[in-house]
C-alpha cells in the first residue's frame, strides 16, 4: 500500500503517516497539490491519496481525471464541519475522515482499499483450474496474456497475480490501450521530456517508469497502433524506453501483463496485430470464461455488488431474495460480471423491501425488460415506463432527425422525475456523476426549464 497525503494539517498530518507505516503502508507527504502533481507525473506513484479539506479537492480530482491517473481520494480536516465534509465527498472525495487520527480507522481505510483491490470472487468449478494457474505462475517473471469477453475481470485477475508476485510490494499501474487516444498513448507508455510537443509544458515519466520494480498491464492491448506496437515490442525487448522528445534511453525492469477481448490469433492474420510481438506477450495465457459458464458465482458476486453500492450510497445493506437469485441465475449476462456489477447497483437503489426483491432487479440484456415498482417504491405509478415502449423498434424510429442534446436532456429529466427529485439516485441511475448532473440542471434552468425539486439524497 502506496499512501499519498497532501497539506500540513498542524502537524496531525504527519501523525497520519506514522500510524499508516506502522500498518505497513508507504507513504508519501506533499505540502499542496502541485507538489503532489509534480510527484505523481515524475513516477511516485499511489494506491491512496489523504487531502486536506482545506485544499482544492475538486481542482484536484479534475486534474487528476484529465492526466488519466485513477485514485481513491480520502479528505480529512481537524475539526471540521459537517458543511465542509459533506462538500469535500460532492467534490469527489470518496471519505472524509477528521483528524487527529484514530489509529483503527486509519487501519480500517487502508485494509478496505486493500480488500477492494485484492478480492476476487472466483469458487465455481470452471475457474478452479484458472486460478490454480494464476498461483503457479504469479510468482514468476513471466509475461502473460489474459483473455476473455468485456467485463469477465481481466483487470482484476491482473492485480490478483501481481498481489501474488514478489513484486507485490512494487506498484500495478494499469493503461487502458483502447481508451487513450492514438496520439497519446506513447506520451502515457514511455513518457516526454519539456516541449516535446504542443501542450507538453514540463517532463512527464510514462507508465513503464512509474511501474519500475512492478507490474503493468496493457489493458486491451489489442486496440494499440501497429506503429505504436513496434516500440512496445523494443521496450519488452531491450527493458528500455525512449521519452518522447529525449535522445536517453532508460533502463526499466517491469513485468508485463495484457489483456484482450479479441482473437488475437485472428488479429495477427489480418495483419492487424504484429506476430513477433504477439508471442512475445502470450508466454503463458489465461483464458477468463464468460460469467455464463460460472453460475455458481454469480450469487455471490451480486451480494458483493449489492453491498459494496449499499455502502457507497449510505444506504442499509440487504440480502438477496431467493427469488431474485433465481432471476440473476437465468440470465446469460451477455455484459458478464460489469453488467452483473451495474445491475446491482440499480437493485440496491430501487429496492424497497427487506430483502432485495426481483422486481428490483432490471437485467437490460433480456429484452430490455423494466421492473415493475413495488407499492412503496420511489418511483410512482404514474411514472412507470412500459415494456412495449422499450422493446418497441419503432422507438428508434422516434429519435431520428432529432438533437442528442434534446435526447439527453428528456432523458436526465424524466429519470429525476421517475426519482422524485433524488440526484444521488438519478446520476446514478442515468451512470454520471453528481457533479454533471447538476451541471447539466443548472443549464437546463438558465435555459428556463422547470426543474424538480431536490429530492432527499
Amino acid at each position: 500500500m502506496r499512501l499519498m497525503i497532501i497539506g500540513r494539517l498542524d502537524g496531525h498530518i504527519s501523525e497520519a503517516g506514522k500510524i499508516a507505516l506502522q500498518r505497513g503502508a508507504k507513504v508519501i507527504h506533499c505540502e499542496d497539490i502541485d507538489q503532489a502533481f509534480g510527484a505523481l507525473l515524475n513516477g511516485k506513484s499511489a494506491d491512496l491519496v489523504m487531502i486536506d479539506v482545506k485544499q482544492k479537492i475538486s481542482d484536484f480530482i479534475e486534474r487528476l481525471k484529465i492526466e488519466r491517473i485513477h485514485l481513491p481520494v480520502i479528505a480529512c480536516g481537524i475539526s471540521t464541519d459537517a458543511r465542509s465534509a459533506v462538500k469535500a465527498i460532492q467534490q469527489g472525495a470518496k471519505e472524509y475522515i477528521p483528524l487527529p487520527p484514530d489509529a483503527e480507522l486509519i487501519a480500517a481505510v487502508l485494509e478496505a482499499v486493500t480488500e477492494e483491490n485484492n478480492s476476487m470472487i472466483a469458487n465455481d468449478p470452471a475457474m478452479k483450474p484458472i486460478v490454480t494457474l494464476a498461483n503457479k505462475i504469479a510468482p514468476s517473471d513471466a509475461t502473460i496474456m489474459i483473455t476473455g469477453e468485456s467485463g469477465t475481470g481481466k483487470e482484476v485477475m491482473s492485480r490478483y497475480i501481481h498481489n501474488k508476485s514478489k513484486r507485490k510490494d512494487g506498484a500495478f499501474i494499469a493503461v487502458n490501450c483502447a481508451a487513450i487516444p492514438e496520439n497519446l498513448l506513447e506520451s502515457e507508455l514511455f513518457g516526454h521530456e519539456k516541449g516535446a510537443f504542443t501542450g507538453a509544458t514540463g517532463r512527464r515519466i510514462g507508465k513503464f517508469e512509474e511501474a519500475n520494480g512492478g507490474t503493468i498491464l496493457l489493458d486491451e492491448v489489442s486496440e494499440m497502433h501497429p506503429l505504436l506496437q513496434a516500440k512496445l515490442l523494443r521496450a519488452i525487448q531491450e527493458k528500455e524506453i525512449t521519452r518522447i522528445g529525449g535522445n536517453n534511453t532508460v533502463k526499466v525492469d517491469v513485468r508485463i501483463l495484457a489483456t484482450s477481448n479479441r482473437n488475437l490469433q485472428e488479429s495477427v492474420k489480418k495483419g492487424d496485430f504484429r506476430e513477433d510481438l504477439y508471442f512475445r506477450l502470450n508466454v503463458v495465457n489465461i483464458p477468463l470464461p464468460p460469467l455464463r459458464e460460472r453460475p455458481s458465482d454469480i450469487v455471490r458476486l451480486a451480494q458483493f455488488f449489492a453491498d459494496k453500492f449499499a455502502e457507497s450510497n449510505d444506504i442499509e445493506r440487504k440480502s438477496t431474495s431467493k427469488e431474485a437469485q433465481e432471476k440473476l441465475k437465468s440470465c446469460q449476462w451477455r455484459g458478464n460480471i460489469r453488467e452483473l456489477e451495474n445491475t446491482m447497483h440499480r437493485a440496491i437503489l430501487m429496492s424497497s423491501a427487506d430483502e432485495i426483491e426481483a422486481d428490483a432487479i432490471f437485467i437490460q440484456s433480456e429484452g430490455m425488460e423494466i421492473p415493475t415498482p413495488a407499492a412503496n417504491s420511489q418511483i410512482t405509478a404514474n411514472t412507470e415506463i412500459k415494456n412495449t415502449d422499450v422493446q418497441n423498434a419503432s422507438g428508434v424510429e422516434s429519435l431520428i432527425g432529432r438533437k442528442i442534446s434534446e435526447v439527453e436532456k428528456e432523458m436526465i429529466l424524466n429519470t429525476l422525475d421517475q426519482c422524485l427529485g433524488n440526484r444521488t439516485h438519478a446520476a446514478n441511475i442515468l451512470g454520471i456523476s453528481i457533479r454533471t448532473l447538476r451541471n447539466k440542471l443548472n443549464q437546463y434552468k438558465d435555459d428556463g426549464v422547470n426543474i424538480p425539486a431536490a429530492g432527499q439524497s
